[in-house]
């Protein structure tokens, strides 16, 4: 990975201040490691006119496997082989981010002991990044660095130069320019807009992240047209932490334009309205639900067929009951997530002994899932198309055949209530169907007699008396053994 930042001066502002600013002096070139490679520093040109810092990153992408143990992104892929081969190495990301912030991390605070007038001053800029992924394209780095202040040059990369019919590519080569900022304001931008445009990170994002964000971001970014897309990509997706941040940066922004503290502004609700207590998401009512099903019918080893990223396996856990918790999942990405979520690396050897991950399709037989006491289906069935159910119905109900089969799915009939969900509209892109009631109980009822299962109903969340409660749950209790059916 690479990048530049270059400035030019006068005899009396010469450029080489860039080395002051930057605490590395410009007749050197030196060398920094970090968790996943070396980060050289070196000047191609440092003349009073005009001088040019380099940040050259060496990613050893063999380290940053086996350190991360395949977490971020390119972490979980589909093929072995491409935890090592991929982009890493040369495409601007949240590795380059880190190292910017590692280095330069005096500069990007505003601090030079030596001068201490110069990290105020703004300076003429320029930062060229070769190879930049960016999700939304030369667009949309406009419309992220446009508004601070920069004039904007993004390429496309062609995806082959021999062969134009193929297109562009997901990278730009990225030139910004600028005469109005401060070196410390360029750095803080970088710093929060790379992985932005990557829309990746190379490592876990936890709740300190918003702080982070609020802090680097701190001028520039409560104000930005695209901060809602900013925060969003820069906390990985996390909803709860990018809704915490825009609460956040929605009171600074109101401070500013009150000319108050965000404190007075915090502390302006009524006390009777921060009692109120808030609503429970839907997610952990169904959560409960399959908890509280579950020790019901004395289950103590469970499967999670299409844990995705381990919620559920999670909420197990802390649950002694349960003495075996299986994830299963298609996806490998979806399990790197629920091992970091579980944090299996860093678990004690009892806490680890109750808990798998593995890799599974659920449109086949597994014998690994035979002989279990209960396996759960929580927002999995509608994921997949019609067609596909009887494999699904067979792999869980005529192979592996616990005792007990949860499975949980929306009730379309209740999508009404739901103010933001336009009509006609299932609640995610990847939802094939959603089923009524009646459509539901109708699959649940053939299922059971097909199989030898018992089946109740049980409503998750609110039982609104027109269109049913938001989630609907089948409880399948094993009544006949398979060889009696078969005879």
């Amino acid at each position: 990975m690479f990048l530049t930042i270059t400035t030019t001066g006068t005899p009396e502002r010469p450029a080489t201040d860039l080395g002051y600013l930057l605490h590395k002096h410009p007749d050197k070139a030196q060398a920094f490691s970090t968790s996943y490679g070396t980060a050289h520093v070196l000047y191609p040109e440092a003349e009073a006119g005009r001088c040019t810092a380099a940040l050259l990153l060496e990613v050893d992408a063999v380290a940053l496997v086996r350190r991360g143990k395949g977490k971020g992104r390119g972490g979980a892929p589909d093929a072995a082989l491409a935890q090592y081969v991929n982009d890493r190495p040369y495409a601007a990301s949240s590795l380059l981010a880190v190292a910017l912030s590692g280095v330069f991390s005096s500069a990007m605070k505003g601090v030079c002991h030596a001068k201490p007038e110069l990290p105020g001053q703004v300076r003429p800029l320029r930062v060229e990044v070769p190879a930049l992924p960016a999700r939304g394209g030369p667009d949309l780095v406009r419309k992220l660095f446009d508004p601070l202040g920069w004039t904007v040059t993004a390429e496309p990369v062609p995806l082959d130069t021999e062969f134009p019919a193929w297109g562009d590519s997901r990278y730009v080569r990225l030139v910004l320019e600028s005469d109005a900022l401060t070196l410390a304001e360029a750095l803080r931008h970088l710093y929060v807009l790379l992985p932005v445009l990557d829309d990746a990170k190379h490592y876990w994002v936890a709740p300190d992240e918003v702080d982070k964000l609020l802090r680097v971001g701190e001028g520039w970014l409560p104000g930005h047209p695209e901060q809602r897309l900013i925060t969003s990509r820069y906390l990985s997706r996390r909803w709860a932490l990018t809704r915490q941040a825009t609460e956040r940066l929605e009171l600074v922004r109101l401070a500013e334009t009150d000319d108050s503290e965000v404190e007075e502004i915090d502390n302006a609700v009524e006390a009777e309205t921060e009692a109120e207590e808030k609503p429970t998401p839907l997610a952990v009512q169904r959560r409960e639900a399959i908890v509280t099903a579950l020790r019901q019918s004395g289950a103590a080893r469970v499967l999670d067929l299409g844990c995705g990223q381990g919620q559920l396996v999670q909420t197990l856990l802390k649950d002694p009951a349960f003495t075996e918790i299986v994830g299963v999942d298609v996806s490998m990405r979806a399990l790197t997530i629920a091992s970091r979520r579980l944090k299996l690396d860093r678990m004690g050897e009892r806490q680890a002994s109750r808990v798998q991950l593995f890799q599974g399709s659920l449109a086949y037989t597994d014998a690994r899932l035979k002989g279990y006491d209960a396996a759960v289906l929580s927002e999995v069935v509608e994921h997949l198309d019609l067609p596909r159910l009887p494999a699904l119905e067979y792999a869980v109900f005529g192979s592996a055949r616990p005792r007990t089969v949860l499975v949980t799915t929306p009730n379309v009939e209740y999508n009404v209530r739901w103010e933001s969900l336009p009509a006609g509209h299932v609640r995610h892109g990847d939802h094939r169907f959603e089923w009524t009631r009646a459509e539901f109980r109708a699959w649940a009822e053939a299922v059971s007699e097909r199989h030898g299962y018992g089946v109740a109903f049980e409503p998750v969340g609110p039982d609104d008396p027109e269109v049913g409660p938001p989630t609907q749950m089948a409880v399948f209790t094993l009544t006949t053994p398979k060889e009696a059916k078969a005879a």
